[in-house]
């Protein structure tokens, strides 16, 4: 299971606290805990004001890639900001995210811009499965439809498929009775298309809107892991996910003598 670490996010009031008033510390300290915690990934998103934001990113990736050694899954949701800061990571991580909706004022879509940028390198993708014509679609097929348009221009740039984190998007629980069992049929239909592609979510969508989050969102990487899912946008200090996570993998027969379980509960990531 591949974990990206959410912790350092302008949405965050703690994190957008420490962007304002350049707390370094508080970021480094963020970005050292996600790493002990086993993430795979940093996200570092700054989620500021667009005159700002280039700048905050700027600040945010030389403090985080200073600090640990795992790569950076770089989150804006404006692509050209995405190509200003590209050039100062120093290795290959994520971006997060692209999709098919059309830019304002351009013909163009994410895909677009952020393609011929990571053409020939080993740069990943988070892409997600909403496109102009249908917004944010909750039925499987249009997800499985936009997720092929997605991979069409990939193979375009030699984007290989397993550097491919297909997001279809889980709907909140709370509003979609049907949004994990339909998540679900996302991940088969896609994988049974392509198989070596990834598919990931943010975690906590699920369970927006509804009391005992954890419990939903623990249940919710259990399942997941079972159904195919690759990936997930969380939060690694969450002992009672990760030890979901840790024992899945385990139950599954992916942990050899369960070393990765029994080393994560001595060193405190699991409960």
């Amino acid at each position: 299971m591949i974990i990206i670490g959410e912790k350092i996010n302008g949405i965050i009031p703690s994190v957008k606290k420490a962007i304002k008033e350049k707390n370094a510390e508080f970021i480094r300290n963020r970005a050292i805990k996600q790493s002990e915690a086993g993430a795979n990934y940093i996200d570092v998103c700054a989620a500021t004001a667009p005159e700002l934001e280039v700048e905050a990113l700027k600040w945010l990736i030389d403090i985080v890639q200073d600090t640990v050694d795992i790569p950076i899954c770089i989150d804006s949701p404006n692509p050209f900001f995405l190509k200003e800061v590209l050039p100062l990571i120093k290795k290959p991580g994520l971006i997060n995210s692209v999709n098919l909706e059309k830019i304002p004022g351009t013909d163009k879509d994410k895909c677009d811009i952020i393609f011929p940028l990571i053409e020939g390198t080993d740069w990943g993708i988070i892409a997600l499965t909403c496109d102009s014509k249908h917004g944010t679609p909750q039925d499987v097929a249009t997800r499985v439809e936009i997720t092929k348009n997605i991979v069409e221009k990939a193979k375009k740039y030699g984007i290989a498929l397993n550097k491919i984190h297909i997001d279809p998007l889980v709907m909140a629980l709370s509003t979609d009775n049907n949004s994990f069992l339909n998540f679900i049929k996302s991940i088969k239909e896609i994988k049974a298309i392509y198989p070596t592609i990834k598919v990931t979510s943010g975690l906590s969508n699920i369970s927006f809107g509804m009391p005992a989050r954890k419990i939903i969102n623990q249940n919710f990487m259990t399942l997941a892991i079972y159904e195919g899912m690759d990936s997930a946008i969380m939060d690694p200090l969450d002992k009672g996910v990760m030890s979901s996570i840790f024992a899945t993998e385990a139950l599954l027969g992916r942990d050899k003598h369960t070393r990765k379980f029994s080393t994560a509960f001595r060193k405190g990531r699991i409960v």
